[in-house]
């Protein structure tokens, strides 16, 4: 088993033609990744739970499709480490998925402050997500982004209790417009024990 990775160097960053040479297998091989690392609450929720590999996927992306050149990959690196589990907690991209874009646009102006509603319950504990602070999720008119990025930040206990096997863990939403819940399948939930120091 190799050692779990939490920083996303610059030594990591491969020289953008053999990327580019690289990039469809990448992609492919990611997938399989991804699968069991998210988990569809609702109708529109998705919740990706993030690792070094999938951020050091989203790095490359943007290098490969901006073009910045060795300019843009410290601003990258800053962006994206950090989303990569620290060993105490687990980090998730939640995005708000409406191919329509009328109907997007009425659906996220009804979920202001949904960010903040996002829970992990399991084995008598609950871990509520805390919103990157970067930038505003929720702006002044109550309408919600599509994209929001949390932090479920574990105790000691929580982690040995979501770590045994087959517990089981209930990922839910709270939001008064917005109220879904979903049980984490269990290959999701052995998939992130594995962030945990």
């Amino acid at each position: 088993m190799t050692a779990r990775r939490i920083a996303i160097t610059r030594a990591d960053i491969l020289p953008l033609d053999r990327y580019a040479r690289e990039r469809a297998a990448r992609r492919s091989a990611l997938v399989a990744v991804k699968k069991k690392r998210r988990v569809a609450v609702g109708p529109y929720a998705l919740v990706h739970f993030e690792n070094y590999e999938t951020m050091w996927q989203q790095v490359h992306e943007m290098l490969f499709i901006e073009r910045g050149g060795e300019d843009q990959i410290a601003g990258e690196l800053r962006a994206y480490n950090g989303l990569i589990p620290q060993g105490t907690e687990l980090v998730a991209t939640v995005m708000f998925e409406i191919a329509d874009p009328a109907r997007r646009g009425a659906e996220l102006g009804r979920l202001g402050g949904v960010e903040r509603t996002v829970t992990l319950r399991f084995a008598g504990h609950t871990v509520t997500g805390r919103p990157e602070e970067d930038v505003a999720r929720t702006n002044e008119a109550g309408k919600a982004s599509a994209v929001h990025f949390l932090h479920f930040d574990f105790t000691p206990e929580q982690i040995a209790a979501f770590r045994t096997p087959g517990t089981e863990v209930i990922l839910g939403i709270g939001h008064p417009r917005y109220g879904h819940m979903a049980v984490m399948p269990e290959a999701v939930r052995a998939e992130l024990a594995g962030d945990f120091g």
